[in-house]
């Protein structure tokens, strides 16, 4: 199910980067048809302001301005209720992909918006109604999954936060530099893919990239083919869809193979965990890919007392760069809390996939387990040696 927890940051960047486009895309347009921007509001909101004082001056036309500018406020609002709406409508009742909703129903708008425009030209208040509602809600529901970290319909929060990231990345560069021995190209590369600090500025640097590139397209299609420029929007979002639904994330779930009803007793300080292919009660989905859910931040919530965690993936058969990602993450912050994380059903070509793909100094063979049981034991075995006593050094 896609909610903000269980989004990868692979996920959240890949779905911001393509969103920004759409935005961009959908910003010029208006630009064009109509003289006004759609895909932000501080422009409009300064709009509000002055308009309304020179009003109160008696300026001619000025009420009118500041009553369209609120116009745009208020549709802006509305799309951002809207997301918020239809996000919570999923998650009560428990849909496997939340933002299908959200993200078809700004399909729909911009689809409204260019019928609206073949059939009777550029109407001011339509066109740029539709499109804010639609740039309102993008905005509310990439916000909601990327849990407030990400923004895809304006640039001002993305250039501001990608400054403060370059100063963090030149900090983290010269970090490594003096804790870490030189080691090749591709150990930094495969580095600097799992840290926090290099990802998120090449997610900062791609959004800013794919917003002018989609305001650099549709310029272009306006230009060709001013009635049906806005096809290709929509027909991205229709595909986002449909990848989503075909490929749903895995879910986690407690194992219910350990407890004493079963017979196996564990301390609390071990907790076993499934990776399933599919919800409880859903049928025909098995059989397909599935992408692996944010394993850092399903680490972040298990309680502190658990001190060892096994992942049971043996229902995992698609072991690619970003499931790689993914594991290497949450090994990385099992290490920082000094907990550990043992994977269960890894065959010997499977690991070797992981390694390949970028778990290498992360990953050992300590760490993979063939079967359950196998894991089982040698988490016995690390928490003994976590719990037993160190013995008294003298000076």
């Amino acid at each position: 199910m896609l909610l903000a927890q269980a989004h990868s940051f692979t996920q959240q960047a890949r779905l911001a980067i393509t969103l920004a486009w759409v935005a961009g895309y959908t910003n010029v347009l208006t630009i064009l048809l109509c003289g006004h921007v759609t895909s932000h509001v501080s422009g409009t909101t300064s709009d509000f302001g002055r308009a309304t004082i020179e009003g109160l001056r008696g300026s001619p036309g000025s009420w009118q301005l500041a009553g369209f500018a609120l116009f745009l406020l208020g549709t802006f609002f509305f799309g951002a209720l809207l997301s918020g709406v239809s996000t919570e409508v999923g998650r009560r009742r428990a849909w496997e992909s939340i933002y299908v909703l959200p993200i078809g129903i700004e399909a729909v708008l911009l689809a409204s918006f260019a019928v609206w425009y073949r059939l009777t030209g550029a109407d001011t208040y339509v066109l740029t109604g539709l499109a804010s509602v639609a740039m309102g809600l993008q905005n509310a529901t990439i916000t909601r999954i990327s849990s407030g970290v990400v923004r895809t319909t304006h640039v001002t929060g993305v250039l501001t936060d990608l400054g403060l990231e370059v100063v963090q990345f030149i900090e983290w560069v010269f970090d490594r530099r003096g804790n870490v021995p030189p080691r090749s190209a591709r150990a930094f590369i495969r580095s600097a893919r799992s840290h926090p600090t290099p990802r998120r500025l090449a997610l900062l640097l791609s959004i800013l990239g794919s917003f002018a590139l989609g305001a650099g397209l549709g310029t272009l299609a306006f230009d060709h083919i001013p009635g049906w420029a806005m096809a290709f929007p929509v027909a991205f979002l229709m595909w986002v869809i449909l990848q989503d639904i075909t490929t749903p994330i895995a879910e986690i779930e407690p194992s219910d193979l350990i407890g004493e009803a079963q017979g196996i007793s564990l301390p609390e300080s071990i907790a076993v965990f499934h990776l399933l292919r599919q919800r409880s009660g859903t049928r025909g989905r098995a059989a397909g890919a599935h992408r692996l859910p944010n394993l850092a931040a399903w680490a972040e919530r298990l309680p502190p007392s658990t001190k060892v965690v096994i992942l049971d993936l043996d229902q995992v058969t698609q072991l690619d760069d970003e499931a790689a990602g993914e594991i290497r993450a949450a090994l990385l912050r099992f290490r920082e809390d000094r907990r550990h994380l043992l994977l269960a059903g890894v065959s010997g070509e499977q690991y070797e996939q992981l390694r390949r793909h970028g778990t290498g100094d992360m990953l050992g063979p300590e760490n993979a387990c063939g079967d359950l049981e196998i894991a089982i034991a040698r988490g016995l075995n690390l928490l003994e040696d976590i719990e037993a006593p160190r013995p008294l050094t003298t000076a």
